[in-house]
């Protein structure tokens, strides 16, 4: 087993979590969703993290990742293209009238993000298989234009975050990059038609209603940690609380849009505390692997090499997607963070294994 300090931090996470369920404000909410979905999601992210061992499995974890994502980013842009399941006439869903978890923008958009990190990885790595890189070539337009048809204001950040870590690594002049950044920022929120939207457009005058909706949301958070602070509403509690916490009530209770606020609301303020530490951990222990493979100089072979690369500044990519998407989107219980976390484990275990700089 490899018990390193991200995972514990995340099994700290998931006990706190635990232990909410006896003082959640719902508790049938609680465990029903507990049950239903989140003991899955902790089980995943321990078996990712402890049977990936070889390359191989990197490989296959990468290839499987942009393959499976790019089905998901087909449909929404054929969704798109045949006006099914559209939210305020213009932003693209798929199984809205199932009951989806993609049948809201702003989380299609969020689960784009972790095929596409992957995809624009193996794209830009050289010496991989060119079967890789032609996946990667071929999956990163089609994510890029889904997210865009999302018309997700957090999804477009978490894809100037990508393009951004990547330019930073690949691009020398840095004032290049901040230029390409500026412009690339601006064409992106013109494309994507954000202007256009019902809510959060052009013709909404201030602050729009979008925006609005997110304060209001994350004031009820803060008003429900405040009140529970050591252990929150409980999991999935936040949104049929909002009724009680919320300074303004326009007849619906509404989703907290934000990450950090959710863990605030549901797990209090310890909860949060733990949940940014296990954040930073991710970021610290993706980048020290990074920064090994790349000064490692006793490859095998240049393919191993490669795939540990577009592996590790895939991960490192997506987390910084992710944390900055997740700002404005809701994702902390959901299963793409602990996907990364637990690929996170298993690429430091890999590397501390296997890339120990030789005499």
């Amino acid at each position: 087993m490899y018990w390193r300090p991200e995972l514990l931090v995340a099994l700290a996470f998931f006990a706190l979590v635990t232990v909410g369920l006896v003082f959640a404000s719902n508790r049938g909410v609680a465990l029903h969703y507990y049950k239903s979905v989140y003991w899955k999601i902790i089980l995943m992210m321990l078996a990712i993290a402890w049977l990936t061992r070889e390359h191989k499995d990197f490989s296959k974890y990468s290839i499987s990742i942009v393959l499976f994502g790019m089905l998901v980013g087909i449909t929404a842009l054929y969704n798109k293209f045949n006006g099914i399941g559209m939210v305020e006439e213009t932003r693209v869903t798929i199984g809205r009238h199932l009951g989806s978890v993609l049948g809201d923008p702003n989380d299609l958009a969020l689960v784009l993000m972790f095929p596409f990190a992957f995809a624009v990885g193996l794209a830009l790595t050289k010496s991989l298989a060119s079967s890789h890189r032609l996946v990667g070539i071929i999956g990163t337009p089609i994510f890029f234009f889904a997210v865009l048809a999302t018309q997700s204001r957090g999804g477009l950040l978490g894809v100037l975050s990508i393009l951004a870590v990547f330019g930073y690594r690949k691009i020398k002049s840095k004032v290049l990059l901040a230029s390409l950044a500026a412009i690339t920022a601006i064409i992106l929120f013109a494309v994507a038609g954000i202007a256009d939207r019902k809510s959060g457009g052009a013709a909404e005058e201030g602050l729009d209603a979008s925006a609005q909706g997110r304060l209001y949301a994350w004031e009820a958070a803060a008003k429900m940690a405040v009140e529970n602070p050591l252990t929150g509403v409980g999991i999935d509690n936040f949104y049929s609380n909002y009724y009680y916490y919320s300074s303004h009530w326009d007849g619906l209770n509404h989703a907290v849009h934000s990450t950090w606020f959710g863990v605030l609301a549901e797990t209090g303020f310890i909860g949060l505390l733990v949940f940014i530490t296990l954040i930073i951990c991710l970021l610290v222990s993706t980048k020290c692997s990074l920064e090994t493979i790349i000064n490692y100089q006793y490859w095998r072979n240049a393919k191993e090499q490669a795939i540990m690369t577009a592996t590790s500044e895939s991960l490192l990519a997506g987390l910084i997607a992710t944390i900055v998407s997740g700002t404005f989107l809701t994702q902390g219980f959901t299963w793409p963070i602990y996907i990364f976390a637990g690929l996170v484990v298993a690429l430091a275990q890999w590397t501390q294994a296997n890339c120990t700089n030789k005499a």
